[in-house]
Order: C-alpha cells, then sequence, then structure tokens
C-alpha cells in the first residue's frame, strides 16, 4: 500500500487516455507522465522511420535518465546494480505474464527463441533478431480463444511499473511487426518490459500497474503474427537500461521458469 501510496503521487494524469499513438496532457512539468508522453511519441516515430536512429538513441537516453531520476526520489526505488541483479535472481519477484499457463508455453526447448545478435531497437529497417520469448496458448482455429478454457488468454505485468507506451490501433495489412503493444518501465529493475500482438489492450500511458495485474488480452497482431503459419503467442522482450541509458536485451527465460503462477 504504501508503494501505491508513492505511485499516485508520482504518476500524474495519463490515467484516462484511449488514444492509440497521441497522448495528450496540459502539464509541462517534467513528471513520470511526461516522460511517459515523450516515450509514447519516440517510440510512434522509430516505427514510423520518422527519426534518425542517432537521434532516437540520444532522446531514449534522456527518457531513461529522467524516469530513472523520478523515481530515484524515492527511497523505495533506491536500488543498486547488486540489489537489481538479487531481484532478478529471485524469481517470486516475477509473476507468469499468461493466467492459466506455465512455463512448458514458453516456445522451443530450453528457450532457444531467444536471439539478440543484431538487435537494434532504434533502426526500424534491422530485422534478423529475435532477442524474447514467445509464448504460445492452445488455439487450434486462430480465433484468439483458449480451447481449453472458451475464453481470451489474459496478458499478466510480469512485475510491477508505469506503462509508458501502447498501441491499439494496429490492423490486418499492416506492415508494423509489434501489433498491438504495450511498453512497462519498472522503476526497480529499471527496464522496459514490452509485451506485443494483443487483441485488445486495457492499460494507458501514465498508469501504474501491479505485478500479476491484466495488461491485455492474447491476440494475433501484428505483420508476422496475424499470417496463419504463427501460432498464437506473447512476443515477451525485457530491456535493461546500462548506465548510458541505452538499452540491452536480457533473456527472460530463468525469470518465467521460477515465476509465480496465476489461475
Amino acid at each position: 500500500m504504501r508503494v501505491a501510496g508513492i505511485m499516485g503521487a508520482l504518476v500524474v494524469g495519463g490515467l484516462n487516455v484511449a488514444s492509440s499513438q497521441v497522448v495528450i496532457s496540459n502539464s509541462t512539468e517534467p513528471t513520470v507522465y511526461a516522460y511517459c508522453q515523450k516515450f509514447q511519441t519516440l517510440y510512434t516515430q522509430i516505427r514510423e522511420q520518422r527519426i534518425p536512429p542517432d537521434s532516437a538513441r540520444l532522446q531514449f537516453s534522456s527518457i531513461m535518465y529522467g524516469l530513472q531520476q523520478r523515481f530515484r526520489s524515492n527511497e523505495s526505488y533506491q536500488q543498486d546494480s547488486i540489489q537489481r541483479d538479487s531481484l532478478r535472481r529471485t524469481g517470486r519477484y516475477f509473476v507468469f505474464p499468461l493466467r492459466g499457463y506455465t512455463a512448458s508455453s514458453i516456445g522451443g526447448t530450453h528457450g532457444e527463441g531467444y536471439r539478440s545478435v543484431g538487435f537494434d531497437l532504434f533502426d526500424y529497417n534491422v530485422r534478423g533478431s529475435h532477442p524474447a520469448q514467445d509464448i504460445f496458448i492452445s488455439d487450434r482455429n486462430q480465433d484468439n480463444i483458449d480451447d481449453r478454457t472458451g475464453g481470451p488468454v489474459d496478458i499478466l505485468a510480469m512485475t510491477s511499473g508505469v506503462v509508458v507506451g501502447i498501441e491499439t490501433a494496429w490492423k490486418p495489412g499492416s506492415e508494423y511487426r509489434g501489433g498491438n503493444w504495450i511498453w512497462v518501465y519498472d522503476p526497480m529493475l529499471h527496464g522496459l518490459f514490452y509485451y506485443a500482438h494483443n487483441s485488445q489492450v486495457d492499460v494507458t500511458p501514465g498508469q501504474w500497474v501491479q505485478a500479476g495485474q491484466k495488461l491485455a488480452e492474447m491476440g494475433r497482431t501484428g505483420y508476422n503474427a496475424y499470417k496463419a503459419r504463427s501460432p498464437t503467442h506473447l512476443h515477451l522482450m525485457y530491456l535493461q537500461i546500462k548506465p548510458d541509458g541505452l538499452p540491452q536485451p536480457i533473456n527472460t527465460y530463468e525469470w518465467l521458469l521460477t515465476a509465480r503462477l496465476s489461475k
């Protein structure tokens, strides 16, 4: 409850934003929500190739530094690298991101689908890497409905954090790869979780979410995920923010193996 109270004071505005790519606020102060606005705008510019990669890196680094400083003003988030590493080694810190599923639904054997070589968040033309784990559901007819339960599958937050960006308006035929996506910044780890291919998104930029809270419902949105050859799955990526403010992909496989399950 104490952390929730802190977040109520920190995360100003943004709780009722419903638009896909445009975040509106009258505040010019450097609040957490203001950084969420900047992130949303930047990521959209990267995807639409309206910003050079070098400029995108500079803006991204500035946003991540600003977010880190905003949370560091609260003693609950004053973590050093040793403490963060300890959290990451503690499986109970994480919640498995698919309700009703376990680590057996992770694609491949021993998570070998993760490939980080060549990853570049800032150049949309760079392809070939897959710095993520794909987690599959039982959906033989590809209608986004769980064959076992007859209902949609909830996507859950792996950790607590603030939603810094969403997409909700992906349409079939679009070449954008992530479909309807969500970015969540975890101030304890100082990193970003990316949840992609959702059918619907239930959170908004600037919103604080608790570990295990519903973010979205499983879908097939995204250029490749929409194709019939692709089984219905969640694309989960985690980026650790380095001291220079730039992202480094981290394999979440070991976290997923020990994460808490939700029915």
